[in-house]
């Protein structure tokens, strides 16, 4: 038996709430790039899409999903929530991609100096709160060759930030029970890394007591993942969490990883997620997110399904200009 104490590697994906399927896959696939890497439905409601945006194969700490639930009302960014979706860029793409957000009508700010990066804020069409981060070590992670050039793409989840009334105790919960550590601060909020560090491995816990509680809705964020690599790291880390007085799940079968959910001190939902099997498991490599998929489960109904669901135009990068609006950047900022 291993005595080397159970850690997360870094950030798995972050999970949010859309009210449109097709506005969303234009927005994170025509605007900002991203790959559509799994067509599939929400385990709980299979009348919905679950959609997976990420890297060329959708490595862990890439990926970004949504519920899009046609019709939902919008939410609010507040307490006890992943109130900022940080993601990756390289340092040298910063012209490109103020070119291209104001060529695409997408309302942005900055680019502004935080920490030792240079960060552009927008929001998707929904409103959920979004920055584009530039970091010196984004040109080591693989970019995706899609609608927005190898090169200038997105690498992928920066860094998660949550507002919470208590940042001491949702820290001792990253630090002392996943493994994190404390790397720099900036006002009231506090970075955290974890596993080698770098983008994909940061939360940044933002104290903002006098703001109300978020409330769950589109453009809101559900919940942020952490790898936990392993099923027998998974079950490690689960042990420290029970240890530490929080109530977390058992291991439930997400298909392309395996999950447990708790909820920290502030309330913000956690999910420990297994780097296997991938998304390449029931479907090839080369043609990820081109079909719907379906849990299992599900298959019987496939036929229903199919014709429930809205038919999805996934852009490329022939197709031309086009324009979508997002929302204007609102709200507090860290």
């Amino acid at each position: 038996m291993s005595n080397v104490t159970p850690a997360v590697l870094g950030l798995h994906h972050v999970t949010a709430i859309a009210a449109d399927p097709q506005r969303n896959v234009d927005f994170y696939v025509g605007v900002l790039g991203m790959r559509l890497v799994k067509k599939t439905v929400n385990f709980d409601d299979p009348g919905t899409y679950h959609l997976y945006y990420g890297d060329e194969h959708g490595r862990p700490g890439s990926l970004l999903t949504f519920f899009p639930w046609p019709g939902a009302r919008r939410g609010r960014a507040g307490l006890g929530q992943v109130a900022v979706t940080q993601l990756a860029i390289p340092t040298g793409a910063l012209g490109f991609w103020l070119e291209r957000l104001t060529r695409l009508g997408v309302a942005h700010e900055g680019p502004v100096a935080r920490f030792d990066e240079k960060v552009i804020t927008l929001a998707d069409p929904d409103g959920m709160q979004l920055e584009l981060v530039a970091h010196e070590r984004t040109a080591d992670l693989p970019g995706w060759d899609g609608v927005v050039p190898a090169a200038m793409s997105a690498r992928g989840i920066h860094a998660a930030t949550l507002w919470v009334a208590d940042a001491e105790a949702s820290a001792r919960v990253l630090v002392e029970t996943l493994g994190h550590r404390e790397v720099a601060r900036d006002g009231t909020t506090v970075r955290h890394e974890s596993g080698d560090g770098g983008p994909g491995t940061y939360v940044d816990l933002r104290a903002t007591p006098g703001f109300l509680p978020g409330m769950g809705g589109a453009g809101t964020v559900h919940h942020v993942a952490f790898r936990a690599g392993t099923d027998d790291a998974e079950h490690a880390l689960r042990a420290r969490i029970v240890d530490a007085g929080l109530h977390i799940t058992e291991q439930v079968d997400r298909q392309y990883f395996r999950s447990m959910y708790f909820r920290e001190p502030g309330h913000v939902l956690y999910e420990l997620a297994t780097d296997a099997p991938g998304f390449a498991v029931d479907e090839p490599a080369s043609s990820l997110g081109e079909s719907l998929r379906l849990p299992p489960q599900y298959e019987s109904m496939r036929p229903e399904l199919e014709r429930s669901l809205v038919p999805l135009r996934v852009p490329r990068r022939d197709d031309g200009a086009f324009r979508i609006v997002a929302s204007p950047v609102t709200g507090e900022r860290a």
